[in-house]
């Protein structure tokens, strides 16, 4: 493959996580308009958001599995459409029922998009290329979240919030075109059938997880002893139970258990848990400047700037010292960076200096571990046909961190609205325990698949 071909094969992977990342981030603001347009309460309007995330986990696997069977462009194609299929929806939409079913849609489309993308970084190319490009691939979800509100307020200003998703279909359409012009449709896996049993059980145990997660009353404790979320947990550890069993009979499972036995694989997985728990604080940071700095929402935001370029530009910079330098010294950095980010975070008072260098840290630290670091460990300990799999395994333990997270800090902030220090300790000190669990990865700028 020519360089020319190389950079737009990275363009079209670029440019297909970012329209899947950006319906997360583009959504907020708009969150308002549309409570008004379809009569809805705050209260439900979070399914917005939760059930793009649940159809997103429950798709991961199989679409992981699928490109592995029939190929990368086949099905990062289908992804594609389902995704834009999604968006028809949801842009024509005129009632909350029908909002609901797109969004499921297009989290079930968008789950295919960034486990293909990363996988096929493992196929096209070389070792010692693969932790720059994801790494540049990686820095979508910084840019994503720094772009979002901005074009969102654009259009909202002009235009009506279902303006939001009508413009992902042209750009669907342009992906889909290129990508039966410029990917492999060569299947690179000896896999020949799909475990259906495994994702279903898989699909129940992530849906009662999240469903019970997103049903706690962050001010009520007594709601963890409801059915609402005793019995969607129930069903999560039950068939998560039935799934191991499933998966160790089957000749070709979706989640290989033998993956644990590879004790880099077990460290990356549990990095990305604790990376999902990061990003769900940074979730809350704005509520953290509005109430600590006595600002606008508005202003807030912009505040965020720091954390967001910092991961931005961060990505690439670090992904290009993993192939210069091996993943451990970097992942080291980060956690370095992100514990002392946290540690000022919890001391910032009123100082805007640290609050802004906390942002530069926690940025630079976040881009690390969101972008390609746990990525290459995976693609470089799995083999040709189960890479797909296994940057979906990993995208499940990172959203399963933050969902986690998410409901815990919402909790600690029920139950006391001046939390943030004791949270982001808490927070710095687990990312200073992952230091020691981090020295266990092999040095190197390649980890073989025997390691």
């Amino acid at each position: 493959m020519d360089k020319k071909t190389q950079r737009k094969l990275i363009a079209l992977l670029f440019i297909g996580v970012l329209m899947g990342a950006l319906d997360i981030s583009i959504v907020g603001p708009a969150i308002p308009s549309i409570e008004k347009a379809l009569e809805i309460g705050t209260r439900y309007s979070g399914w917005i958001f939760s059930i793009y995330i649940l159809f997103n986990l429950m798709g991961i696997s199989l679409f992981a599995r699928l490109s592995d069977i029939y190929g990368r462009r086949n099905i990062y194609v289908i992804a594609l459409s389902v995704f834009a299929l999604g968006s028809v929806i949801v842009s024509l939409t005129q009632n909350f029922p029908w909002l609901l079913t797109g969004r499921a849609i297009q989290g079930l489309g968008a789950s295919g998009i960034f486990p293909v993308a990363s996988a096929l970084v493992g196929d096209m190319f070389p070792p010692e290329k693969r932790g720059r490009i994801l790494g540049t691939i990686g820095a979508v979800f910084g840019l994503a979240f720094l772009i979002g509100p901005f074009i969102a307020g654009v259009l909202l200003k002009y235009f009506l919030w279902n303006s939001l998703f009508f413009i992902n279909l042209p750009v669907a359409a342009f992906l889909i075109y290129f990508s039966f012009r410029i990917l492999p449709s060569k299947s690179p896996a000896k896999v020949s059938r799909i475990d259906w049993s495994g994702i279903i059980f898989l699909g129940l145990t992530l849906a009662g997880f999240t469903l019970g997660i997103n049903n706690i009353e962050a001010d009520n404790l007594h709601s963890l002893l409801s059915l609402a979320v005793s019995l969607p947990l129930a069903v999560s550890v039950f068939a998560f139970i039935l799934l191991i069993f499933s998966e160790k009979k089957n000749t070709s499972p979706i989640i290989k258990f033998s993956f644990f036995k590879n004790n880099q694989i077990v460290i990356a997985g549990i990095l990305a848990v604790v990376t999902g728990l990061v990003q769900a604080c940074f979730v809350f940071i704005p509520k953290f400047v509005v109430g600590n700095f006595n600002v606008e929402p508005s202003t807030a935001s912009f505040m965020l700037t720091p954390f967001v370029l910092a991961t931005a530009l961060g990505s690439p910079v670090f992904g290009r010292m993993i192939d210069k330098t091996g993943v451990k010294p970097v992942i080291l950095i980060a956690l370095i960076l992100l514990s002392s980010g946290f540690v000022f975070l919890a001391f910032t008072g009123t100082s805007l200096f640290l609050y802004y260098l906390s942002g530069v840290l926690v940025g630079l630290g976040s881009s690390v571990l969101s972008g390609s670091s746990l990525r290459y460990i995976m693609l470089n300990n799995t083999a040709a046909e189960d890479r797909a799999v296994s940057q979906g395994m990993l995208t499940i333990f990172i959203s399963i961190g933050q969902l986690t997270g998410s409901a815990l800090t919402g909790i600690l902030l029920a139950l006391n609205k001046n939390s943030f220090s004791l949270i982001f300790n808490g927070i710095s000190i687990l990312l200073f325990l992952m230091i020691f669990v981090s020295l266990r990865l092999k040095n190197g700028k390649l980890m073989s698949k025997s390691q």
